[in-house]
């Protein structure tokens, strides 16, 4: 009897104990048990976001009337942006040429900022570039725009500006390549 009522008593204790431990999670904070946080997921599972943060709504100091600058980025060491200019469209226009290897680009996304004289937010353009053939087999659809070698000319048009703008920022949020 002796042996049957020690596995017993054992097991009535860890029901209690697993009670009381259950329980006790809401004392001095007020959580709850399925209230404590639990661990994030490891970084890995993650995707990797798809849009660029917004530009900044005021530059720090009145830009340059007619300069376009580069913003630094995740991509901007690896990439050359040269012969930047803003026009009277108004556009930025300019060369892209990779610099970290001599691949092909299979995506590419440039943004420009446009400002006014007094630095403030007027609008943003985008121009993109992807490679397409894989849909057909038939080259990529810009054989004049490669990057490898002699590079990409582009230019990224404003859309909806709020004004006359004076200066842009260009920002490189994708490049994919080879």
């Amino acid at each position: 009897m002796r042996l049957r009522s020690k596995p017993a008593a054992a097991a009535v204790l860890l029901t209690v104990l697993a009670m009381l431990t259950a329980c006790g999670a809401s004392d001095d904070a007020g959580r709850t048990a399925a209230a404590l946080p639990t661990a994030a997921p490891p970084a890995t599972s993650l995707p990797a976001p798809r849009t660029a943060p917004a530009p900044v709504p005021m530059l720090s100091t009145p830009p340059q009337r007619g300069k376009v600058r580069v913003e630094e980025g995740p991509f901007t060491d690896r990439v050359h942006l040269n012969r930047l200019a803003l026009t009277g469209t108004p556009a930025v226009t300019g060369h892209l040429a990779i610099t970290s290897d001599v691949s092909d680009v299979i995506a590419l996304e440039l943004r420009a900022a446009f400002y006014s004289a007094d630095g403030r937010l007027l609008g943003t353009g985008t121009f993109e570039y992807a490679e397409e053939h894989e849909a057909g087999g038939h080259g990529n659809g810009h054989e004049e725009r490669r990057a490898a070698g002699a590079g990409i000319d582009f230019t990224i048009p404003a859309r909806k500006l709020s004004g006359t703008p004076a200066a842009a920022v260009v920002s490189v949020p994708v490049l994919v390549n080879e």
